[in-house]
């Protein structure tokens, strides 16, 4: 994994999962997810890329926030959809 460094980076803060049981979106419409993105700028849970819904990618496009970290059991990266790199 090639990390890069990002100026999207600024709008990282510290956040706590909004809904630490899963995709928020999902949540509420009882769709099935694959697995989670952490928004780091304002604590959204979403369901990946891999999803039904993509509702981390939604998200991002919706609200402009563009880091998100995995929200697994063992995994620990950062992604930034507006750059498509690890950061």
């Amino acid at each position: 994994m090639h990390v890069t460094y990002d100026p999207h980076l600024r709008l990282v803060r510290p956040v706590a999962p909004r809904t630490p049981e899963g995709c928020e979106e999902c949540l509420r419409t009882g769709s099935p997810r694959v697995h989670l993105r952490l928004c780091l700028t304002c604590g959204h849970v979403g369901c990946c890329d891999s999803s039904p819904n993509r509702h981390a990618r939604a998200h991002v496009y919706t609200i402009g926030h563009p880091v998100v970290q995995a929200f697994e059991p063992g995994e620990n990266w950062r992604w930034c959809y507006f750059d498509e790199a690890y950061v």
